[in-house]
């Protein structure tokens, strides 16, 4: 019990509440939380702009079609300055029009795609055009860690946070629920 009093602290300091899918977590399995938690600290010191790993994020969020998380990184990339048309194009397997964006997302859907398998060509062409491999490495972390918290919410089927309303009620993101939640 008292490890899931600190885990809700250091969540509500860190997020300003404590959303569902951390309610879920620490009520279910309080090491999966702080493990989530703790990787996601490690990777704020990365080489990706807090934007640009929202992007990530939100690009892993649609591949495994997690209704929470893409309403959540949606929302969060809105809240740092993504447009909502970039939200939107990522949310229907399209690409953002900022170029670097466009090759994150270009980037994370290779290594999703491929299951990191990337030939020597694709990391080449990845580098070539500014995407080196200390990015892709984080890419591929993030990965990891947002896949933990898609299948959590598909499997709790996790209420969506009012909060992420910013995004629940783009057409865009109703195509996606309404296509792929079961």
């Amino acid at each position: 019990m008292e490890r899931q009093v600190s885990l809700n602290q250091a969540i509500q300091q860190r997020f300003g509440f404590v959303p569902r899918l951390f309610e879920e977590l620490v009520h279910v399995n309080p090491a999966v939380a702080a493990a989530y938690l703790q990787a996601g600290a490690s990777l704020q010191e990365g080489v990706l702009s807090p934007l640009e790993q929202q992007v990530v994020q939100l690009t892993v969020a649609t591949w495994n079609a997690c209704h929470y998380c893409t309403a959540a990184h949606g929302t969060a990339a809105l809240r740092m300055g993504l447009k909502p048309e970039q939200v939107d194009a990522i949310l229907e397997g399209r690409l953002p029009e900022n170029e670097r964006l466009a090759l994150l997302v270009e980037a994370t859907r290779q290594a999703l795609e491929t299951r990191g398998w990337l030939s020597p060509e694709a990391v080449q062409a990845l580098e070539a055009r500014g995407l080196d491999r200390a990015g892709l490495y984080e890419i591929i972390a993030l990965i990891g860690i947002k896949t933990i918290t898609n299948y959590i919410n598909h499997l709790a089927h996790t209420p969506v946070d009012e909060v992420f309303r910013p995004v629940t009620e783009r057409p865009a993101y109703r195509r996606l629920v309404k296509t792929t939640v079961h």
